[in-house]
């Protein structure tokens, strides 16, 4: 693996080290305060071959920060949302213990995805385009109501199993749409 430059953030809400990597391959490191500079260095080296298979990803994308819902783009980009969103979808229908019964790729405005009362799950192709983490949270949110039709606590409880992150994931969820989807 080459030499991977990274900025370190220190966040005293951190419980253990994130790494983000962005669309312009820039690197971040969040830790804990209790976390040392040559446990991050090893973190980093460790995962390595991730950091260059998220920076080999993004290379791939469009250059422009706003995805136009078009044909086009959602026809060029269906089958790698598929494939992808299925793949995380199988990791955590089994960290769960559902099942769901159909998965469909869409070209959506205004929604990331929706979960029916059959089992159906649909999600935006241009999940693609955010960062892991928050596809991520996502997938788990719409899992999720396959047991919980609705916001309730239950529910919440529910996606901080997988997520227990989720309310800040839901605030950085929330600037990344006025980026990717359009009114």
């Amino acid at each position: 693996m080459r030499c991977v430059n990274y900025i370190v953030r220190e966040n005293p809400r951190a419980r253990r080290i994130n790494i983000t990597v962005r669309r312009d391959g820039s690197v971040f490191v969040t830790k804990p305060r209790r976390v040392s500079t040559r446990e991050v260095e090893k973190f980093v080296r460790e995962s390595g071959e991730w950091i260059e298979r998220m920076r080999e990803r993004f290379s791939k994308l469009p250059k422009t920060s706003k995805i136009e819902p078009s044909k086009k783009e959602y026809n060029k980009f269906k089958r790698t949302a598929r494939d992808e969103v299925a793949r995380r979808l199988e990791h955590f229908t089994k960290f769960y213990g559902f099942s769901y019964r159909r998965l469909s790729i869409r070209n959506q405005k205004s929604r990331w995805g929706s979960c029916s009362r059959r089992g159906d799950i649909s999600i935006n192709y241009r999940i693609l385009f955010l960062p892991p983490h928050l596809a991520d949270y996502i997938l788990v949110h719409e899992i999720c109501h396959l047991q919980e039709l609705n916001h309730s606590k239950r529910f919440w409880e529910l996606v901080g199993k997988a997520s227990p992150d989720y309310r800040e994931r839901r605030k950085e969820l929330r600037k990344f749409e006025r980026g990717l989807l359009t009114d």
